[in-house]
């Protein structure tokens, strides 16, 4: 489930944002505010839900030796 703070990635190839990576600021009537950092940029941008794809974003845990 996609909820606000949610970290998520387009998955709609035909977007020009496809790939991208962000964070979910807020939903509303089946659409997120997506906002993108990093570099010299900021930048926020709505998508329909169907466009995301919830990211994992848990440290995996490393193999006891």
């Amino acid at each position: 489930m996609i909820l606000p703070g949610s970290a998520v990635k387009v998955k709609n190839k035909s977007d020009i944002y496809y790939g991208f990576e962000g964070l979910v600021q807020r939903i509303t009537d089946g659409k997120a505010a997506v906002i993108f950092e990093g570099g010299n940029w900021d930048k926020m941008i709505t998508f329909r839900l169907s466009e995301l794809e919830l990211m994992e974003t848990t440290a995996s845990k490393k193999k006891a030796k």
